[in-house]
């Protein structure tokens, strides 16, 4: 995603609109030209893919299928989805592991830290709409 002069704290890119579910709308998001040159494109991952969809829940306004828009994300909630969904659980993991080795023998502490991965995961389940409302994305027309 590149960075709007009119929107220097976000990341914009353009999109499709390729689903409609009353208030929820799923966008298309094309390969872009700019991801080789954005600092983020390593934690992104838009710019591997030709292709991605993202859901935008809880979308003001009307929109129709196949409307050309850009989608819109601060650039500090790109930060904390990467702190949620690599680092937290690195960390988390590493921790069970150090802890677990003093006390367990060496298999059994690996498979506790990988253990400990699961209920971290289900309770990120468990909380979606909070991070739904957090991570939240904005449209804009093209």
């Amino acid at each position: 995603m590149e960075a709007n002069p009119t929107e220097p704290n976000a990341y914009v890119h353009p999109g499709i609109i390729s689903a409609i579910n009353g208030n929820s709308l799923t966008v298309t998001l094309e390969g872009n030209l700019h991801c080789d040159s954005c600092k983020a494109r390593g934690v992104c991952g838009l710019a591997d893919a030709p292709a991605k969809a993202v859901e935008i829940s809880e979308a003001e306004g009307p929109y129709r299928m196949h409307e050309p828009v850009t989608v819109i994300m601060r650039k500090e909630l790109g930060h904390k989805a990467v702190f949620w969904a690599y680092l937290f659980p690195f960390l988390l993991m590493v921790g069970t592991l150090w802890a677990a080795s003093s006390m367990l023998e060496e298999w059994a502490a690996g498979l506790l830290s990988l253990a400990v991965l699961v209920p971290y995961f289900a309770a990120i389940r468990l909380r979606k709409e909070y991070f739904r409302k957090t991570f939240r994305i904005t449209l804009q027309r093209s």
